[in-house]
C-alpha cells in the first residue's frame, strides 16, 4: 500500500496547520494534563476536556507565530514568491508528547514515520520550542540528528549554548550573565546588602546560585539564606527562611513549574499572615501563569520587580487579536478551547459546553480579560517567537539570494528553490542574520547562538481584585556603552504597601551614620557589623564608612565628627577683651610713666631729684616707658617684623631698665662709702660710672640678641595641633636657647641689683632709695620666676598674654616702688623736698650708724 494512503489509517494527534513552501514547526506548551501521560500505553485523546486544562496566557505564543508568518507572507520584499506555512503541536508539558511531536514534524503530516516524507511542498525549515529547558533539550536531542534549526524561545539553560553538543539550536532569549549583573546593579542602586535567595531545585538553579553569589560577594552584598524551591508544592520548607529573615528583598530563580511550591506557600500565607517583601524574579518565571486556573492570589507580588526579556509594542498585533473568532477558527484547533476557558461560555457545535451556562457569541473582547488570563501586548516569550520567525525568514531569504547568484553564474537555468534543505540554514545563514524588526529593535545572534536582546525591569502593581499592570521601570542592556548598561527609574516604582511608598531597606545591620565606622562581628558575614564612633580627631562623612579619616591640618572635626570645618585663626588681637585690657593697661602705664618723667624734668633742680641721680632716673623712666610700649608689639597678628622685634626689643629695653637700677644701687653704695674719712671711693663717683654700667650691661644683651637674630631668628609660625579647632598663629622663637639666655641674663642683672640693694638697705635716710630698689627687685624677680612655669604651660594667645602681663607687672613694680614715693614728696610734701631737710636726715642717719 502506498505510504501516502496510510494517513487515514494511522492518525497522530491534531495540529494547527497552514500550507506553505516552507513549513515552520512549533511545539508549544499551553495545555496542562491532569493525568500522568507517561503511564499510558495509549493516552486518552488530548482534547478530552475532563483530563486537560488550558493555560490561557500561553495561547498568545500560538498567535504571535501565526501573526509573524502572516506579516511575512504579505511582505513583497522578504521571501518574494515564497510562502511560509506552519505546523503547531502541543507538548502538554510532557516528555512523551514532546518526543512524539518531534517525530511527527519529521514525518509526513498525520503519520509518525521518521525519515519518510511524501509531501512535495511542505518542507520543514525550522522548529520552535520549547517553553522550558526540559522540553527544549528533548526536542534538540531529536532534531539535532537531522540538523534542523531549532529556535528555543523560553529556555535559559546553559547547555543549549553548547554548540558542540547542540549545533543547530538558536535561542531567542539572551544570556543569563547580564541578568545576574543586572540583579547586582539593582541591589547596589537601592543599597540592599542583605538578601534572600530562592532557586529551583535543579541544575539550572544550582548554576544560577553559583554564578550570582560570587558577583554579590565582590560587591559587598550578602546572602541571608539560600533555599531550593521544591518542585512538589509545599509551604513548610520555606516558612522559616522567609518569615524569620531580616532580609526585605528576596531573589527568586526558576521557571513556572519548578516554583509552584513557592507560589502555593505565598497564597496560603497571605490568607493568614501576609508577607510584605520585595520579590525580585528572573525572566524564567511568569508567576501569573496558573493563577486564574488555581484561583491563587497575586497580592503577595504587589510591588515586585521582575526581569523580563526585552519587548516592544509590535504594530498591528492588537488589531490582529481583535479579529479572532472561535466560530471562524481557520484551522486553529486551540481557539475554541481558549475561548471556552477564559470567557466561561459554551462553544456551539462542540463538546466545549457549560451546563446551564451561556453560549459564546464570538464577539467577546480579549481586552476585557484579566492579565493573568491574557494580555493584549506581546509577552517576552511571544516577542521572542515573533523575532524568531523573522530570523528564519531572513535566513531563508539570504539562502535564496546566495543560491540564485550561484545559479545565475553557473548552469544558467532556474533552480528548484524548493529543494533547499533545512541543514543549509545553520550555521552559515542563521549566524549572519541581522535586521530591525517592525518595533525598531535590532535582532541578531551572538557567537553562542543567543539573542542580543537585553532585559527589561518591570514593576508589578496588583489591585485588590487581583488584576495587575506591569510598568517598565528599567533596563539592562549588555550592548549599551560602558556605564549605561543599567538604568532604573526609581520614581516610577510602586512598592509593597508595607513600606508606605518609601524605598525599602534590606540590610543585616542598620547603616552606620556619618561619624561612625563599621567594625566586624566575629564569625558573621561582612554585611553584619557593629558601629563604632570615630576616634577623637577623625571623621567619617559617609554612611557605612569602613574607617574614619583625619581632617587636613587646617581643618578639624565638628561635634558629630561627620565633616571637617576650617580651624579658627587664633592670636591675641586688640578686638578681643583680653587684648583690649592688656593694651589699655600698657597705655595707662605708659601715660603714667610719661607723667612721672615730666614731673622729674619739671622738678629736676629739687633736692630729691638731684639726690637720686636724675640722669639715671631719666634713663630708667624712658626705658620703663619703652617697656610698657613694647608690650603692644605682642598684640595683633604676628608678622615677620613683629616676630623679630618682640623678644629682642623686650630683652634689650628691659636690660637697660635693670642695668639702670643696678647702676643706681651701686651709686648709692659708693656714695655712702665715699663719705667715710680716708676713703678713695670718691674717684669712682660721677656720671661715668653709672653710664658705664648701663651701657656695658645693655651691650652684652644686645650681643646676645644679635647672635640670636643672626643664627636662628624668630619667625611667624602656624601651630595646628596644640589646640583643637584652632590654628595658633604665633611667633616661633627659632632658638629657644637664645630666648632663655635673654631671660636668664635679665634675671642675673635683677638678682645682682637685688643683692646689692639688700646689703645697702640700712643706709642713711637721705639715700634710702636702696630700700625701694630692694622691694622693686623683689617684685621683679617674683614676677619673672612665676613667669617661667606659667609660660611653659600655656599655648597660643594665652602664652603671649602671660608674657605681656609679666612685662607690665615687673615694669609697674619698678615704676611704683622706685618713683611713687618720690612723686609723693614732690607733689604732696614739698616741705620735705628741701636741702635743709635732707642734710638734717643725713646727719641723723650717720649718728645712728
Amino acid at each position: 500500500m502506498p505510504m501516502c494512503l496510510m494517513k487515514k489509517l494511522f492518525p497522530t494527534h491534531p495540529d494547527y496547520y497552514r500550507q506553505g513552501d516552507h513549513i515552520i514547526g512549533a511545539i508549544l506548551s499551553q495545555v496542562v494534563s491532569m493525568l500522568d501521560l507517561e503511564s499510558f500505553q495509549q493516552p486518552p485523546h488530548p482534547w478530552y476536556i475532563k483530563y486537560f486544562m488550558l493555560v490561557p496566557k500561553n495561547y498568545q505564543h500560538v498567535l504571535a507565530l501565526v501573526f509573524a508568518i502572516n506579516k511575512i507572507n504579505q511582505d513583497p520584499e522578504l521571501l518574494p514568491n515564497v510562502t511560509l506555512g506552519f505546523r503547531i503541536y502541543e507538548s502538554f508539558f510532557s516528555p512523551r508528547k514532546t518526543y512524539e511531536s518531534s517525530f511527527t514534524l519529521l514525518s509526513t503530516r498525520y503519520l509518525m514515520i521518521p525519515n519518510y516524507n511524501c509531501d512535495t511542498k511542505d518542507k520543514l525549515s525550522a522548529v520552535f520550542g520549547g517553553l522550558g529547558s526540559e522540553t527544549s533539550i528533548q526536542m534538540a536531542t531529536i532534531l539535532g540528528i537531522y540538523k534542523i534549526p531549532q529556535i528555543s524561545y523560553g529556555s535559559f539553560h546553559a547547555m543549549l549554548s553548547d554548540k558542540f553538543q547542540f549545533p543547530s539550536v538558536y535561542r531567542m532569549v539572551p544570556n543569563e550573565i547580564p541578568q545576574s549583573l543586572g540583579l547586582v546593579r539593582l541591589m547596589q542602586h537601592f543599597q540592599w546588602t542583605w538578601i534572600g535567595l530562592i532557586a529551583s531545585d535543579d541544575d539550572s538553579g544550582e548554576k544560577f546560585v553559583q554564578t550570582l553569589k560570587p558577583m554579590l560577594t565582590r560587591n559587598s552584598i550578602c546572602v541571608a539564606f539560600t533555599e531550593r524551591a521544591p518542585q512538589v508544592p509545599s509551604s513548610s520548607m520555606l516558612h522559616s527562611s522567609i518569615t524569620q529573615t531580616k532580609a526585605e528583598v528576596i531573589v527568586v530563580y526558576g521557571d513556572t513549574d519548578s516554583l509552584l511550591g513557592l507560589k502555593l506557600f505565598l497564597h496560603i500565607n497571605y490568607q493568614t499572615a501576609p508577607i510584605g517583601k520585595v520579590w525580585i524574579t528572573t525572566a524564567q518565571w511568569d508567576f501569573t501563569s496558573n493563577i486564574a486556573l488555581n484561583k491563587w492570589t497575586l497580592k503577595p507580588f504587589h510591588g515586585a520587580l521582575s526581569f523580563a526579556v526585552h519587548t516592544e509594542e509590535v504594530p498591528g498585533f492588537r488589531d490582529f487579536l481583535r479579529t479572532l473568532n472561535p466560530y471562524q477558527p481557520q484551522g486553529d484547533i486551540f481557539i475554541q478551547r481558549f475561548w471556552h476557558t477564559v470567557f466561561n461560555c459554551s462553544v456551539l457545535y462542540s463538546s466545549l459546553t457549560i451546563k446551564d451556562g451561556r453560549n459564546c457569541s464570538g464577539k467577546e473582547e480579549l481586552a476585557s480579560l484579566p492579565g493573568s488570563d491574557f494580555e493584549m501586548k506581546m509577552s517576552g516569550q511571544s516577542y521572542s517567537i515573533y523575532n524568531g520567525v523573522y530570523a528564519v525568514a531572513h535566513a531563508l531569504h539570504a539562502l535564496y539570494s546566495s543560491k540564485s547568484k550561484k545559479e545565475a553564474t553557473g548552469k544558467g537555468h532556474l533552480l528548484e528553490l524548493q529543494n533547499i534543505q533545512p541543514w543549509e540554514l545553520a550555521p552559515s545563514f542563521f549566524e549572519n542574520v541581522q535586521f530591525n524588526n517592525s518595533a525598531g529593535d535590532k535582532v541578531y545572534f551572538d557567537e553562542n547562538g543567543e539573542s542580543s536582546a537585553g532585559y527589561d525591569i518591570l514593576n508589578w502593581i496588583v489591585f485588590p481584585n487581583d488584576s495587575f499592570i506591569r510598568v517598565k521601570v528599567g533596563h539592562m542592556d549588555p550592548q549599551a556603552p560602558v556605564g549605561q548598561e543599567f538604568t532604573i527609574n526609581e520614581a516610577a516604582i510602586v512598592w509593597n504597601s508595607r513600606f508606605n511608598q518609601t524605598v525599602p531597606r534590606s540590610v543585616c545591620t542598620d547603616s552606620c551614620r556619618p561619624g561612625y565606622a563599621r567594625t566586624v562581628r566575629e564569625g558573621e558575614p561582612l554585611c553584619c557589623y557593629n558601629c563604632a564612633p570615630c576616634p577623637e580627631g577623625t571623621i567619617s562623612n559617609q554612611t557605612d564608612a569602613d574607617h574614619c579619616d583625619r581632617c587636613p591640618e587646617d581643618q578639624y572635626p565638628n561635634r558629630d565628627q561627620d565633616k571637617c570645618i576650617p580651624k579658627i585663626m587664633n592670636f591675641l588681637s586688640y578686638e578681643e577683651p583680653l587684648g583690649f585690657v592688656l593694651a589699655s593697661f600698657a597705655l595707662l602705664f605708659s601715660l603714667l610713666t610719661a607723667l612721672v618723667l615730666g614731673m622729674f624734668i619739671t622738678h629736676r633742680d629739687t633736692p630729691i631729684v638731684r639726690a637720686n641721680n636724675r640722669e639715671l632716673s631719666y634713663v630708667l623712666l624712658l626705658s620703663l616707658l619703652l617697656c610698657f610700649l613694647c608690650s603692644l608689639v605682642f598684640i595683633g597678628q604676628p608678622g615677620r617684623v613683629t616676630c623679630l622685634l618682640r623678644q629682642t626689643a623686650f630683652g634689650v629695653i628691659f636690660s637697660v631698665s635693670v642695668s639702670s637700677v643696678l647702676a643706681k644701687t651701686i651709686t648709692v653704695v659708693l656714695a655712702f662709702k665715699a663719705t667715710k674719712p680716708g676713703t678713695s671711693m670718691k674717684k669712682w663717683l660721677g656720671r661715668r660710672l653709672a653710664s658705664s654700667i648701663v651701657v656695658s650691661c645693655s651691650l652684652f644683651q644686645v650681643g646676645i640678641c644679635a647672635v640670636w637674630l643672626g643664627t636662628d631668628p624668630p619667625f611667624p609660625d602656624l601651630d595646628m595641633k596644640s589646640e583643637a579647632g584652632h590654628i595658633l598663629l604665633q611667633c616661633n622663637e627659632g632658638s629657644n636657647a637664645a630666648f632663655y639666655c635673654v631671660l636668664g641674663y635679665m634675671g642675673f642683672l635683677a638678682i645682682v641689683s637685688f643683692t646689692v640693694a639688700f646689703l645697702a638697705r640700712k643706709l642713711p635716710d637721705t639715700f634710702n632709695e636702696a630700700k625701694f630698689i630692694t622691694f622693686s627687685m623683689l617684685v621683679f624677680c617674683s614676677v619673672w620666676v612665676s613667669f617661667i612655669p606659667t609660660y611653659l604651660s600655656t599655648k597660643g594667645k594665652h602664652m603671649v598674654a602671660v608674657e605681656i602681663f609679666s612685662i607690665l607687672a615687673s615694669s609697674a613694680g619698678l615704676l611704683g616702688c622706685i618713683f611713687i614715693p618720690k612723686c609723693y614728696i614732690i607733689v604732696l610734701r614739698p616741705d620735705l623736698n628741701t636741702r635743709e631737710q635732707l642734710v638734717r636726715k643725713s646727719k641723723s642717719g650717720t649718728q645712728e650708724l
